[in-house]
């Protein structure tokens, strides 16, 4: 008997609502490696993985910053954190997460801004032709 491709794969709710229980995130210090933790997050992908890795590597007292998704099929990716000892890793983790929240609202306020003004714009221009 054949199984449908479907069953093989989870619901799409699964990808991304908790389970009772379920942390969002969470951190295991590495013990051969100074200053480096290993955090695992659930219900994320490539998107935040790649943003985290890339913002993490901007900061000075990050040496290295990676990440992986163990599976395709499971919506998790590890995230591999090491510093130069002044910060913890968690430190940097959190300060990576604020300085892309706030970026990431710079950049829905000025593309409102210019969606706005584009908007305004074309009404300018249609009022014209008239």
């Amino acid at each position: 008997m054949k199984i449908p491709a479907e069953e093989n794969v989870p619901h799409r709710f699964e990808l991304f609502l908790l389970g009772d229980g379920e942390k969002k995130v969470t951190e295991t210090p590495d013990t051969r490696i100074p200053s480096s933790s290993l955090f695992i997050f659930n219900k994320e992908d490539h998107t935040l993985g790649n943003l985290l890795r890339s913002r993490l590597l901007q900061s000075e007292h990050v040496t290295f910053a990676g990440y992986r998704v163990p599976h395709p099929l499971f919506s998790k990716f590890e995230l591999r954190v090491q510093t130069d000892g002044e910060k913890t890793p968690r430190e940097v983790l959190v300060q990576a997460c604020r300085d892309l929240v706030n970026d990431l609202g710079t950049l829905s306020r000025e593309f409102t801004k210019e969606w706005e003004l584009r908007k305004m714009a074309g009404e300018g221009t249609n009022g014209a032709e008239k």
